[in-house]
Protein backbone atom coordinates (compact mmCIF):
# COMPACT_ATOMS: atom_id res chain seq x y z
CA UNK A 1 0.00 0.00 0.00
CA UNK A 2 1.29 3.45 -0.88
CA UNK A 3 0.41 7.11 -1.08
CA UNK A 4 -2.35 6.27 -3.56
CA UNK A 5 -4.15 4.10 -1.00
CA UNK A 6 -4.98 7.19 0.97
CA UNK A 7 -7.11 8.57 -1.86
CA UNK A 8 -8.08 5.44 -3.73
CA UNK A 9 -9.54 3.79 -0.64
CA UNK A 10 -11.81 6.76 0.01
CA UNK A 11 -12.58 7.12 -3.67
CA UNK A 12 -13.66 3.50 -3.90
CA UNK A 13 -15.90 3.97 -0.86
CA UNK A 14 -17.30 7.31 -2.05
CA UNK A 15 -19.25 5.63 -4.85
CA UNK A 16 -20.59 3.06 -2.39
CA UNK A 17 -21.33 5.28 0.62
CA UNK A 18 -24.81 6.40 -0.52
CA UNK A 19 -25.71 2.70 -0.88
CA UNK A 20 -24.22 1.81 2.50
CA UNK A 21 -26.05 4.58 4.36
CA UNK A 22 -29.30 3.57 2.72
CA UNK A 23 -28.81 -0.13 3.55
CA UNK A 24 -27.97 0.57 7.20
CA UNK A 25 -30.62 3.32 7.43
CA UNK A 26 -28.30 5.94 8.85
CA UNK A 27 -27.78 9.32 7.20
CA UNK A 28 -25.05 10.15 9.71
CA UNK A 29 -23.00 7.49 8.02
CA UNK A 30 -22.42 9.59 4.92
CA UNK A 31 -20.17 11.91 6.88
CA UNK A 32 -18.78 9.48 9.43
CA UNK A 33 -17.97 6.50 7.22
CA UNK A 34 -15.33 8.76 5.76
CA UNK A 35 -14.92 11.06 8.74
CA UNK A 36 -14.04 8.33 11.25
CA UNK A 37 -11.43 6.93 8.88
CA UNK A 38 -9.87 10.33 8.27
CA UNK A 39 -9.99 11.44 11.91
CA UNK A 40 -8.24 8.27 13.10
CA UNK A 41 -5.65 8.54 10.33
CA UNK A 42 -4.91 12.13 11.29
CA UNK A 43 -4.33 11.21 14.92
CA UNK A 44 -2.36 8.03 14.25
CA UNK A 45 0.03 9.20 11.51
CA UNK A 46 2.67 10.99 13.63
CA UNK A 47 2.51 8.22 16.24
CA UNK A 48 3.30 5.60 13.62
CA UNK A 49 6.13 7.70 12.21
CA UNK A 50 7.76 8.25 15.59
CA UNK A 51 7.30 4.56 16.43
CA UNK A 52 9.08 3.66 13.19
CA UNK A 53 11.92 6.01 14.21
CA UNK A 54 12.24 3.95 17.38
CA UNK A 55 11.58 0.36 16.22
CA UNK A 56 12.20 0.64 12.47
CA UNK A 57 10.07 1.13 9.35
CA UNK A 58 9.52 -2.52 8.47
CA UNK A 59 7.88 -3.70 11.74
CA UNK A 60 5.58 -0.65 11.71
CA UNK A 61 4.50 -1.28 8.12
CA UNK A 62 3.87 -4.99 8.71
CA UNK A 63 1.80 -4.32 11.83
CA UNK A 64 -0.28 -1.66 10.10
CA UNK A 65 -1.11 -4.01 7.21
CA UNK A 66 -2.35 -6.60 9.73
CA UNK A 67 -4.50 -4.01 11.50
CA UNK A 68 -5.94 -2.81 8.20
CA UNK A 69 -6.88 -6.37 7.24
CA UNK A 70 -8.57 -7.00 10.59
CA UNK A 71 -10.47 -3.70 10.36
CA UNK A 72 -11.62 -4.51 6.81
CA UNK A 73 -12.98 -7.83 8.03
CA UNK A 74 -14.93 -6.14 10.82
CA UNK A 75 -16.29 -3.57 8.36
CA UNK A 76 -17.43 -6.28 5.96
CA UNK A 77 -19.26 -8.08 8.78
CA UNK A 78 -20.86 -4.94 10.23
CA UNK A 79 -24.51 -5.21 11.20
CA UNK A 80 -24.98 -1.60 12.30
CA UNK A 81 -23.68 1.82 11.42
CA UNK A 82 -21.89 2.08 14.78
CA UNK A 83 -20.00 -1.14 14.10
CA UNK A 84 -19.07 0.01 10.62
CA UNK A 85 -17.88 3.42 11.80
CA UNK A 86 -15.76 1.77 14.50
CA UNK A 87 -14.21 -0.49 11.86
CA UNK A 88 -13.54 2.50 9.64
CA UNK A 89 -11.81 4.25 12.53
CA UNK A 90 -9.57 1.20 13.00
CA UNK A 91 -8.83 1.24 9.27
CA UNK A 92 -7.87 4.88 9.68
CA UNK A 93 -5.43 4.00 12.46
CA UNK A 94 -3.66 1.61 10.10
CA UNK A 95 -3.85 4.02 7.18
CA UNK A 96 -1.98 6.61 9.25
CA UNK A 97 1.02 4.32 8.79
CA UNK A 98 0.40 3.06 5.28
CA UNK A 99 0.50 6.54 3.76
CA UNK A 100 3.23 8.26 5.71
CA UNK A 101 5.67 5.40 6.20
CA UNK A 102 5.87 4.55 2.50
CA UNK A 103 6.89 8.14 1.79
CA UNK A 104 9.32 8.09 4.72
CA UNK A 105 10.84 4.79 3.59
CA UNK A 106 11.43 6.15 0.09
CA UNK A 107 13.03 9.20 1.71
CA UNK A 108 15.29 6.89 3.73
CA UNK A 109 16.58 5.26 0.56
CA UNK A 110 16.89 8.04 -2.03
CA UNK A 111 18.12 11.61 -2.39
CA UNK A 112 15.64 14.49 -2.40
CA UNK A 113 15.81 14.84 -6.17
CA UNK A 114 15.56 11.11 -6.83
CA UNK A 115 12.52 10.87 -4.57
CA UNK A 116 10.48 12.88 -7.05
CA UNK A 117 10.97 10.14 -9.63
CA UNK A 118 9.87 7.41 -7.25
CA UNK A 119 6.91 9.44 -6.05
CA UNK A 120 6.03 9.77 -9.74
CA UNK A 121 6.25 6.02 -10.18
CA UNK A 122 3.92 5.69 -7.25
CA UNK A 123 1.63 7.89 -9.32
CA UNK A 124 1.81 5.29 -12.09
CA UNK A 125 0.36 2.73 -9.69
CA UNK A 126 -2.25 5.32 -8.81
CA UNK A 127 -3.28 5.41 -12.50
CA UNK A 128 -4.40 1.81 -12.21
CA UNK A 129 -5.71 1.91 -8.64
CA UNK A 130 -7.43 5.28 -9.04
CA UNK A 131 -9.09 4.29 -12.30
CA UNK A 132 -10.51 0.97 -11.17
CA UNK A 133 -11.27 1.94 -7.55
CA UNK A 134 -14.54 3.84 -8.20
CA UNK A 135 -15.62 1.20 -10.71
CA UNK A 136 -14.96 -1.61 -8.27
CA UNK A 137 -16.74 0.20 -5.43
CA UNK A 138 -19.72 1.05 -7.60
CA UNK A 139 -19.94 -2.35 -9.27
CA UNK A 140 -19.64 -4.30 -6.02
CA UNK A 141 -22.30 -2.14 -4.35
CA UNK A 142 -24.65 -2.38 -7.31
CA UNK A 143 -24.16 -6.00 -8.41
CA UNK A 144 -23.22 -7.81 -5.19
CA UNK A 145 -23.04 -5.96 -1.89
CA UNK A 146 -21.20 -2.97 -0.45
CA UNK A 147 -19.57 -5.43 1.96
CA UNK A 148 -17.33 -6.64 -0.85
CA UNK A 149 -15.78 -3.16 -0.92
CA UNK A 150 -14.11 -4.28 2.32
CA UNK A 151 -13.62 -7.98 1.59
CA UNK A 152 -11.59 -7.04 -1.48
CA UNK A 153 -8.98 -5.41 0.79
CA UNK A 154 -7.94 -8.77 2.25
CA UNK A 155 -6.06 -10.24 -0.73
CA UNK A 156 -4.40 -6.84 -1.29
CA UNK A 157 -3.29 -6.78 2.35
CA UNK A 158 -2.03 -10.36 2.08
CA UNK A 159 0.06 -9.60 -0.98
CA UNK A 160 1.40 -6.38 0.58
CA UNK A 161 2.39 -8.19 3.77
CA UNK A 162 4.31 -10.91 1.91
CA UNK A 163 6.13 -8.42 -0.32
CA UNK A 164 7.09 -6.19 2.61
CA UNK A 165 8.28 -9.17 4.62
CA UNK A 166 10.42 -10.64 1.85
CA UNK A 167 11.59 -7.66 -0.18
CA UNK A 168 11.84 -4.55 2.00
CA UNK A 169 15.45 -4.06 3.11
CA UNK A 170 15.89 -1.06 5.44
CA UNK A 171 17.81 -0.40 8.64
CA UNK A 172 16.56 -2.43 11.61
CA UNK A 173 17.56 -0.91 14.99
CA UNK A 174 16.28 -3.90 16.98
CA UNK A 175 15.09 -1.61 19.76
CA UNK A 176 13.75 -3.34 22.86
CA UNK A 177 10.08 -2.92 23.73
CA UNK A 178 10.68 -1.36 27.15
CA UNK A 179 13.29 1.18 26.10
CA UNK A 180 11.22 2.05 23.05
CA UNK A 181 8.13 2.75 25.13
CA UNK A 182 10.17 4.98 27.43
CA UNK A 183 11.32 7.05 24.42
CA UNK A 184 7.78 7.81 23.23
CA UNK A 185 6.55 11.39 23.67
CA UNK A 186 3.47 10.46 25.70
CA UNK A 187 2.45 14.02 26.61
CA UNK A 188 2.65 15.06 22.97
CA UNK A 189 0.74 11.97 21.88
CA UNK A 190 -2.13 12.52 24.30
CA UNK A 191 -2.41 16.24 23.60
CA UNK A 192 -2.34 15.68 19.84
CA UNK A 193 -5.09 13.08 20.11
CA UNK A 194 -7.12 15.52 22.18
CA UNK A 195 -6.72 18.28 19.60
CA UNK A 196 -7.76 16.02 16.73
CA UNK A 197 -10.72 14.32 18.36
CA UNK A 198 -12.19 17.31 20.21
CA UNK A 199 -12.03 19.75 17.30
CA UNK A 200 -13.39 17.39 14.69
CA UNK A 201 -16.14 16.04 16.94
CA UNK A 202 -17.20 19.58 17.74
CA UNK A 203 -17.33 20.51 14.08
CA UNK A 204 -19.26 17.40 13.15
CA UNK A 205 -21.80 17.67 15.97
CA UNK A 206 -22.45 21.37 15.28
CA UNK A 207 -25.72 21.94 13.45
CA UNK A 208 -26.47 18.22 13.40
CA UNK A 209 -26.50 16.34 16.69
CA UNK A 210 -26.34 19.59 18.69
CA UNK A 211 -26.91 23.26 17.86
CA UNK A 212 -23.83 25.35 17.11
CA UNK A 213 -24.43 27.42 20.24
CA UNK A 214 -24.92 24.38 22.46
CA UNK A 215 -22.65 23.81 25.43
CA UNK A 216 -21.46 20.50 23.97
CA UNK A 217 -20.23 21.97 20.70
CA UNK A 218 -18.73 25.09 22.27
CA UNK A 219 -16.83 23.05 24.87
CA UNK A 220 -15.47 20.56 22.32
CA UNK A 221 -14.18 23.28 20.01
CA UNK A 222 -12.89 25.53 22.81
CA UNK A 223 -11.03 22.76 24.65
CA UNK A 224 -9.70 21.33 21.39
CA UNK A 225 -8.34 24.73 20.42
CA UNK A 226 -6.79 25.24 23.85
CA UNK A 227 -5.06 21.87 23.57
CA UNK A 228 -3.13 23.17 20.56
CA UNK A 229 -1.23 25.51 22.89
CA UNK A 230 -0.57 22.65 25.31
CA UNK A 231 0.67 20.44 22.48
CA UNK A 232 3.11 23.14 21.35
CA UNK A 233 4.31 23.56 24.94
CA UNK A 234 4.94 19.83 25.37
CA UNK A 235 6.92 19.67 22.14
CA UNK A 236 9.04 22.71 23.05
CA UNK A 237 9.58 22.10 26.75
CA UNK A 238 8.59 18.63 27.97
CA UNK A 239 9.33 15.98 25.35
CA UNK A 240 12.83 14.48 25.28
CA UNK A 241 12.17 13.12 21.78
CA UNK A 242 9.37 15.34 20.40
CA UNK A 243 6.59 13.65 18.49
CA UNK A 244 6.57 16.57 16.05
CA UNK A 245 9.65 18.82 16.22
CA UNK A 246 8.51 22.37 15.47
CA UNK A 247 11.69 23.67 13.79
CA UNK A 248 10.13 23.02 10.40
CA UNK A 249 7.57 25.78 11.06
CA UNK A 250 10.20 28.50 11.60
CA UNK A 251 10.46 29.80 8.00
CA UNK A 252 7.85 31.71 6.01
CA UNK A 253 8.43 29.52 2.96
CA UNK A 254 7.75 26.33 4.89
CA UNK A 255 4.64 27.80 6.50
CA UNK A 256 3.37 28.81 3.07
CA UNK A 257 4.02 25.26 1.90
CA UNK A 258 1.99 23.89 4.80
CA UNK A 259 -0.89 26.24 3.94
CA UNK A 260 -0.82 25.06 0.32
CA UNK A 261 -0.75 21.40 1.37
CA UNK A 262 -3.55 21.91 3.88
CA UNK A 263 -5.79 23.67 1.36
CA UNK A 264 -4.97 21.17 -1.38
CA UNK A 265 -5.95 18.22 0.77
CA UNK A 266 -9.21 19.84 1.82
CA UNK A 267 -10.14 20.49 -1.79
CA UNK A 268 -8.91 17.17 -3.17
CA UNK A 269 -10.76 14.92 -0.77
CA UNK A 270 -13.84 17.16 -0.87
CA UNK A 271 -14.09 16.99 -4.64
CA UNK A 272 -13.65 13.23 -4.69
CA UNK A 273 -16.01 12.70 -1.76
CA UNK A 274 -18.90 14.92 -2.84
CA UNK A 275 -18.88 14.56 -6.63
CA UNK A 276 -20.43 11.05 -6.33
CA UNK A 277 -23.18 12.61 -4.21
CA UNK A 278 -23.90 15.00 -7.08
CA UNK A 279 -23.82 12.22 -9.67
CA UNK A 280 -26.07 9.87 -7.71
CA UNK A 281 -28.62 12.49 -6.66
CA UNK A 282 -28.78 15.14 -9.39
CA UNK A 283 -27.77 12.94 -12.33
CA UNK A 284 -29.46 9.85 -10.84
CA UNK A 285 -26.39 7.75 -11.63
CA UNK A 286 -25.94 4.29 -10.18
CA UNK A 287 -22.89 3.64 -7.97
CA UNK A 288 -21.16 2.02 -10.96
CA UNK A 289 -22.06 4.90 -13.28
CA UNK A 290 -20.87 7.49 -10.75
CA UNK A 291 -17.53 5.68 -10.68
CA UNK A 292 -17.31 5.96 -14.45
CA UNK A 293 -18.15 9.66 -14.28
CA UNK A 294 -15.18 10.19 -11.93
CA UNK A 295 -12.67 8.71 -14.36
CA UNK A 296 -11.72 12.01 -16.07
CA UNK A 297 -10.64 13.45 -12.71
CA UNK A 298 -8.82 10.29 -11.68
CA UNK A 299 -6.97 9.59 -14.91
CA UNK A 300 -5.92 13.19 -15.61
CA UNK A 301 -4.60 13.53 -12.06
CA UNK A 302 -2.75 10.22 -12.20
CA UNK A 303 -0.99 10.96 -15.50
CA UNK A 304 -0.06 14.44 -14.29
CA UNK A 305 1.43 12.98 -11.11
CA UNK A 306 3.75 10.75 -13.13
CA UNK A 307 4.79 13.58 -15.47
CA UNK A 308 5.44 16.04 -12.63
CA UNK A 309 7.65 13.53 -10.80
CA UNK A 310 9.72 13.01 -13.92
CA UNK A 311 10.06 16.76 -14.51
CA UNK A 312 11.19 17.44 -10.95
CA UNK A 313 13.76 14.64 -11.11
CA UNK A 314 15.23 16.08 -14.32
CA UNK A 315 15.09 19.80 -13.53
CA UNK A 316 15.20 20.00 -9.73
CA UNK A 317 12.39 22.61 -9.88
CA UNK A 318 9.14 22.35 -7.95
CA UNK A 319 8.11 25.99 -7.35
CA UNK A 320 6.62 26.57 -10.81
CA UNK A 321 4.64 23.34 -10.58
CA UNK A 322 3.17 24.45 -7.26
CA UNK A 323 2.14 27.79 -8.76
CA UNK A 324 0.54 26.13 -11.79
CA UNK A 325 -1.22 23.54 -9.66
CA UNK A 326 -2.71 26.12 -7.32
CA UNK A 327 -4.05 28.20 -10.23
CA UNK A 328 -5.56 25.23 -12.10
CA UNK A 329 -7.05 23.74 -8.93
CA UNK A 330 -8.74 27.06 -8.16
CA UNK A 331 -10.02 27.37 -11.71
CA UNK A 332 -11.31 23.81 -11.82
CA UNK A 333 -12.95 24.03 -8.42
CA UNK A 334 -14.61 27.31 -9.38
CA UNK A 335 -16.00 25.69 -12.52
CA UNK A 336 -17.56 22.93 -10.40
CA UNK A 337 -19.94 25.63 -9.16
CA UNK A 338 -21.51 25.47 -12.63
CA UNK A 339 -22.61 21.86 -12.11
CA UNK A 340 -26.42 21.75 -12.21
CA UNK A 341 -29.28 19.53 -13.17
CA UNK A 342 -28.83 20.09 -16.91
CA UNK A 343 -25.01 20.12 -17.02
CA UNK A 344 -23.82 18.20 -20.07
CA UNK A 345 -21.47 15.22 -20.04
CA UNK A 346 -18.90 17.22 -22.03
CA UNK A 347 -18.82 19.92 -19.34
CA UNK A 348 -18.52 17.30 -16.59
CA UNK A 349 -15.53 15.72 -18.35
CA UNK A 350 -13.80 18.98 -19.29
CA UNK A 351 -14.04 20.57 -15.86
CA UNK A 352 -12.79 17.41 -14.17
CA UNK A 353 -9.75 17.37 -16.48
CA UNK A 354 -8.78 20.91 -15.45
CA UNK A 355 -9.32 20.16 -11.77
CA UNK A 356 -7.50 16.82 -11.96
CA UNK A 357 -4.36 18.35 -13.46
CA UNK A 358 -4.28 21.15 -10.90
CA UNK A 359 -4.86 18.84 -7.96
CA UNK A 360 -2.20 16.37 -9.10
CA UNK A 361 0.50 19.04 -9.40
CA UNK A 362 0.15 19.55 -5.63
CA UNK A 363 0.36 15.92 -4.58
CA UNK A 364 4.11 15.51 -4.13
CA UNK A 365 5.49 19.03 -4.60
CA UNK A 366 4.75 20.36 -1.06
CA UNK A 367 6.46 17.33 0.48
CA UNK A 368 9.52 17.75 -1.73
CA UNK A 369 9.62 21.46 -0.89
CA UNK A 370 9.69 20.64 2.83
CA UNK A 371 12.26 17.86 2.38
CA UNK A 372 14.56 20.35 0.64
CA UNK A 373 14.72 22.51 3.78
CA UNK A 374 15.44 19.95 6.52
CA UNK A 375 18.29 17.63 7.47
CA UNK A 376 17.96 14.01 6.36
CA UNK A 377 17.69 12.96 10.02
CA UNK A 378 14.59 15.16 10.34
CA UNK A 379 12.84 14.06 7.15
CA UNK A 380 10.64 11.54 8.95
CA UNK A 381 9.50 14.11 11.50
CA UNK A 382 8.92 16.70 8.77
CA UNK A 383 6.90 14.16 6.79
CA UNK A 384 4.90 13.36 9.91
CA UNK A 385 4.18 17.06 10.47
CA UNK A 386 3.02 17.51 6.89
CA UNK A 387 1.08 14.26 6.99
CA UNK A 388 -0.66 15.26 10.22
CA UNK A 389 -1.79 18.59 8.77
CA UNK A 390 -2.87 16.86 5.56
CA UNK A 391 -4.89 14.32 7.52
CA UNK A 392 -6.52 17.04 9.60
CA UNK A 393 -7.36 18.83 6.35
CA UNK A 394 -8.99 15.79 4.78
CA UNK A 395 -10.98 14.99 7.92
CA UNK A 396 -12.01 18.61 8.33
CA UNK A 397 -13.01 18.79 4.68
CA UNK A 398 -15.44 15.88 4.87
CA UNK A 399 -16.95 17.12 8.12
CA UNK A 400 -17.33 20.76 7.09
CA UNK A 401 -18.54 19.75 3.64
CA UNK A 402 -21.22 17.65 5.32
CA UNK A 403 -22.27 20.59 7.49
CA UNK A 404 -22.58 22.86 4.43
CA UNK A 405 -24.63 20.23 2.61
CA UNK A 406 -26.97 19.61 5.54
CA UNK A 407 -27.55 23.31 6.17
CA UNK A 408 -28.19 23.88 2.46
CA UNK A 409 -30.73 21.06 2.24
CA UNK A 410 -32.42 22.46 5.32
CA UNK A 411 -32.68 25.86 3.63
CA UNK A 412 -34.47 24.24 0.66
CA UNK A 413 -37.17 22.60 2.76
CA UNK A 414 -39.68 25.42 2.28
CA UNK A 415 -39.15 25.40 -1.50
CA UNK A 416 -39.64 21.64 -1.64
CA UNK A 417 -42.75 21.83 0.52
CA UNK A 418 -44.25 24.45 -1.80
CA UNK A 419 -44.24 21.91 -4.66
CA UNK A 420 -46.61 19.64 -2.71
CA UNK A 421 -44.20 16.84 -1.88
CA UNK A 422 -45.50 14.28 0.60
CA UNK A 423 -44.41 14.68 4.19
CA UNK A 424 -42.54 11.35 4.08
CA UNK A 425 -40.44 12.59 1.15
CA UNK A 426 -39.77 15.91 2.85
CA UNK A 427 -38.68 14.05 5.95
CA UNK A 428 -36.31 11.90 3.89
CA UNK A 429 -34.80 15.07 2.39
CA UNK A 430 -34.30 16.77 5.76
CA UNK A 431 -30.84 18.15 6.50
CA UNK A 432 -29.44 15.14 8.33
CA UNK A 433 -31.11 12.50 6.16
CA UNK A 434 -30.75 13.72 2.58
CA UNK A 435 -27.34 12.16 1.87
CA UNK A 436 -28.67 8.70 2.74
CA UNK A 437 -31.70 9.12 0.48
CA UNK A 438 -30.24 10.05 -2.90
CA UNK A 439 -32.28 7.30 -4.56
CA UNK A 440 -35.51 9.00 -3.55
CA UNK A 441 -35.11 11.32 -6.55
CA UNK A 442 -36.04 8.42 -8.83
CA UNK A 443 -39.27 7.75 -6.92
CA UNK A 444 -40.71 11.25 -7.41
CA UNK A 445 -42.91 10.94 -10.49
CA UNK A 446 -44.36 14.45 -10.79
CA UNK A 447 -42.11 16.42 -13.18
CA UNK A 448 -42.20 19.67 -11.22
CA UNK A 449 -41.51 17.96 -7.91
CA UNK A 450 -38.80 15.80 -9.49
CA UNK A 451 -36.96 18.85 -10.80
CA UNK A 452 -37.33 20.62 -7.46
CA UNK A 453 -35.66 17.72 -5.64
CA UNK A 454 -32.84 17.60 -8.21
CA UNK A 455 -32.33 21.35 -7.89
CA UNK A 456 -32.23 21.09 -4.10
CA UNK A 457 -29.41 18.53 -4.26
CA UNK A 458 -27.60 20.50 -7.00
CA UNK A 459 -27.82 23.76 -5.05
CA UNK A 460 -26.57 22.11 -1.86
CA UNK A 461 -23.59 20.49 -3.56
CA UNK A 462 -22.89 23.78 -5.36
CA UNK A 463 -22.52 25.49 -1.98
CA UNK A 464 -19.90 22.91 -1.02
CA UNK A 465 -17.87 23.77 -4.11
CA UNK A 466 -18.17 27.48 -3.39
CA UNK A 467 -16.47 26.78 -0.07
CA UNK A 468 -13.76 24.68 -1.75
CA UNK A 469 -13.18 27.42 -4.34
CA UNK A 470 -12.46 29.90 -1.54
CA UNK A 471 -10.02 27.45 0.04
CA UNK A 472 -8.33 26.97 -3.34
CA UNK A 473 -7.94 30.73 -3.63
CA UNK A 474 -6.08 30.80 -0.31
CA UNK A 475 -3.64 28.13 -1.55
CA UNK A 476 -3.02 30.16 -4.71
CA UNK A 477 -2.06 33.22 -2.65
CA UNK A 478 0.10 31.18 -0.25
CA UNK A 479 1.99 29.52 -3.12
CA UNK A 480 3.51 32.89 -4.04
CA UNK A 481 5.61 32.84 -0.85
CA UNK A 482 7.17 29.41 -1.42
CA UNK A 483 10.89 29.61 -2.23
CA UNK A 484 12.84 27.27 -4.48
CA UNK A 485 15.60 25.37 -2.65
CA UNK A 486 18.35 23.26 -4.08
CA UNK A 487 17.33 19.61 -4.33
CA UNK A 488 20.29 17.51 -3.30
CA UNK A 489 21.38 14.57 -5.43
CA UNK A 490 23.54 13.10 -2.64
CA UNK A 491 22.18 10.66 -0.09
CA UNK A 492 23.20 8.26 2.69
CA UNK A 493 21.09 5.59 4.31
CA UNK A 494 18.90 6.83 7.15
CA UNK A 495 19.35 4.86 10.36
CA UNK A 496 16.53 4.44 12.86
CA UNK A 497 16.60 3.66 16.57
CA UNK A 498 16.76 5.67 19.79
CA UNK A 499 20.44 6.50 19.29
CA UNK A 500 19.54 8.32 16.09
CA UNK A 501 16.56 10.30 17.41
CA UNK A 502 16.85 14.08 17.59
CA UNK A 503 16.50 15.33 21.15
CA UNK A 504 14.64 18.52 21.96
CA UNK A 505 17.85 20.30 22.90
CA UNK A 506 19.51 19.32 19.62
CA UNK A 507 16.54 20.42 17.50
CA UNK A 508 16.71 23.87 19.02
CA UNK A 509 20.38 24.46 18.24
Amino acid sequence: MDRSSRYTHLRKDSTAIPTITSDLSSAAGYTWIGGAYLLAKAAAGPIWTKSSDIWGRKPALLLSVIIFAVASTIAALSTSMRMLIAARALQGVAAGSLFQLVSVTISDLFSVRKRALYFGWMGAMWVVAGAIGPLIGGALSEKLSWRYCFWINLPVCGLSFVMLLLLLDVHNPRTGLREGIQAIDWSGTVSMLAVTVLLLLGLNFGGGVFAWNSAQVICLIAIGTAMIAFFVFTELRLAKYPLMPLDVFRTASNNATFVVAFGHNMVNIGVEFYLPLFFQSVKEASPLHSGLLLLPLVISAAITDVVSGTLINRTGRYRELIWTGAVLMTLGCGLFIKFWTDTSLAEIIGIQLISGIGIALLFQTPMLAIHSTVRQADVASATASLGFLNSIATALSVVVGGVVFQNSMSARQSTLAATGLESSVLEALAADKAAANVNIVKTVMDATQHRAVQDAFAWSVRNIFIMYSCISGVTMVASIFIKQKQMSTEHSETKTGIANLSKREESQT
